[in-house]
């Protein structure tokens, strides 16, 4: 079975994209009441735009049962051949991670999930362990109190002083040892993540925070991509979700991510890293 680094090219490719659009669903945004609905109606109309899509784990388990079997359909509506990135940030101990991973790759066929390290590595071990799957390491989150640990200077085995999320993702490479570890890295903090590329060589990236967030795009593609211009998920949301409240909303949504998509690729292109 192909990895999940070889799908997110494969994707990348077709669609010549490194968008990811983020599928958070909040009822009070929402211009239709029904959550599985509204998700196939975004994903029908932007499924060529894409290189992945990722559900955030939360806006479903806020909405009880219902949400979830609407998270059931939403995974099920995704193309074959468009990654699926179950944001989940999960990290425990033990027998707890093994339920999770199988929670995520198993149960919901999610086709890369994102973890948290605090725990260190055989916390993560259970997801590490799916050959097939991603694994998405926070290293520099992107919202503002990331800072708040993540650019602690540590001192790493090596003697050397560096941020610790740049620790965190320069460990990440040495769990790589079966090609199926990423790193997340969010736009909004452009220097950090060109440091956590400096790092990860070519693992791919998920990148949020463009948009509503503040992030800039063209800095998170020239940063972000790797040495060929690609491994690069940048990720939108609400822009995307609710470019219009109206009964237009999928051809908005649709109109947003080619936007994003264009804008993604024009600075690719001035990288002199187009596509073939």
């Amino acid at each position: 079975m192909p990895t999940f680094s070889q799908r997110l090219d494969a994707a990348a490719e077709r669609n010549r994209s490194l968008l990811c659009v983020g599928l958070d669903p909040w009822r009070p945004s929402m211009p239709i009441a029904d959550i599985a609905a509204f998700n196939r109606a975004i994903i029908e109309a932007t499924s060529d735009l894409v290189c992945a899509y990722k559900p955030q784990w939360a806006f479903y388990e806020s909405e009880g049962i219902a949400g979830l079997r609407a998270l059931e359909a939403t995974i099920e509506a995704v193309p074959n051949g468009v990654p699926v990135i179950l944001d989940a940030k999960r990290g425990d101990l033990g027998n707890t991670s093994v339920a999770y991973a199988k929670a995520a790759f198993e149960i919901w066929g999610a086709d890369a999930v994102t973890v948290n390290p605090y725990l260190g590595r055989d916390s993560l071990q259970p997801f590490l362990d799916y050959a097939d799957k991603g694994v998405f390491v926070l290293t520099r989150t992107s919202n503002p109190g990331g800072a708040d640990f993540q650019e602690l200077a540590v001192r790493s085995a090596d003697g050397e002083e560096r941020p610790l999320y740049e620790e965190v993702a320069r460990q990440a490479v040495s769990w790589n040892e079966r090609g199926n570890v990423g790193l997340v890295a969010g736009a909004t903090a452009p220097e950090e993540l060109a440091r956590v590329r400096a790092a990860a060589g070519a693992m791919p990236i998920l990148i949020p925070g463009i948009g509503a967030q503040g992030g800039d795009l063209e800095s998170a593609a020239r940063n972000g991509a790797d040495a060929n211009g690609r491994r690069a998920i940048i990720t939108a949301s609400r822009s995307v979700l609710y470019a219009s409240s109206g009964p237009d909303f999928a051809e908005a949504a649709r109109a947003e991510a080619a936007r994003l998509r264009g804008a993604i690729n024009a600075e690719l292109e001035r990288m002199g890293k187009q596509w073939q």
